[in-house]
Parts: structure tokens; sequence; C-alpha cells
């Protein structure tokens, strides 16, 4: 039987253990032999999605995410964002995205539609293990702890 190939894509800025677990429940979606491959985001594709530019380099970004457990491969995405481009390459079975990536889970699904694929595509739930669930809750949390220490 073939190892199912799962995709997950995602900025990673600034690591937290909510990105973990997102990455754990992505390669678990394909079972017990899946080959987890993670696009992570160019500064640019970053930039252009949320506003700003992200905290940690997509290099030290990519790194990063290729040495978590759960991980095979880890590949910078391509400029413009090309779903596309992606699945033709990579050819996965499933693609995970996350609890807040509705819009993603949309024109990955009409894309998949409109070629004829048969690629599963899976909404991870929200997990939390406190209140430091997200990065710019990690950003805040740096600003009150460097007030409250002036």
């Amino acid at each position: 039987m073939k190892r199912k190939v799962v995709l997950a894509t995602g900025a990673f800025d600034l690591l937290h253990y909510g990105h973990l677990n997102f990455l754990q429940e992505a390669k678990n979606m394909g079972g017990r032999d899946a080959r987890l491959i993670v696009i992570v985001a160019r500064d640019s594709t970053v930039e252009a999605r949320k506003g700003k530019k992200p905290i940690v380099p997509e290099d030290q970004r990519r790194a990063l995410i290729e040495a978590l457990k759960p991980v095979d491969d880890a590949i910078l995405g391509f400029e413009n964002m090309n779903y596309e481009a992606v699945i033709d390459k990579l050819n996965p079975d499933i693609i995970a995205v996350g609890y807040d990536q509705s819009d993603i889970k949309s024109s990955v699904e009409e894309l998949i539609q409109r070629k004829g694929l048969k690629i599963r595509v899976f909404q991870t739930r929200k997990f939390a293990v406190d209140d430091i669930d997200s990065s710019s809750k990690i950003k805040r949390r740096v600003i009150e702890v460097e007030k409250d220490s002036s």
C-alpha cells in the first residue's frame, strides 16, 4: 500500500505548541505511515496575507518546521501562493488546513473540484493549552511583560 502524502501549509512565525499540534494532527490524518510535507509561506506571502512582515525570516521558519518530529519535509512556498502549482508538484492525498484558514480551505476545495482530483481537505480543530495559542498572543504577552518590567 502506498504511503499517503499529507500536505500542510502555514506561516509558522513565532513557533508555538499550537503549531506542533496542528502538524501532528495533519500527519495523523494520513494514517500510520503517512508522509507529512509542510509548505512554509514566503516572507512576501505572509506580508501580503497578514499585512505585516513575519518576525522570523522564511529560511529559519522552514528549518524550525523541518526539525519537528511529525514533519518529513518542509519547503518554502511559491512567491504568489499558487495552490495549483503546489498540488501539481507534490500530488498530495490529503491537504490539512488550520482551524483559522477557512478561506484557504474553500479555495483549495474549489480547485480540487474544478480539476476533478481525488484529494481530501481536512480542517483541523482549534487547540490551546493556555492563552498562548497564537503568534499574535505571544507578541502581546511579550509587550505586557516588557511593560511590567520597566
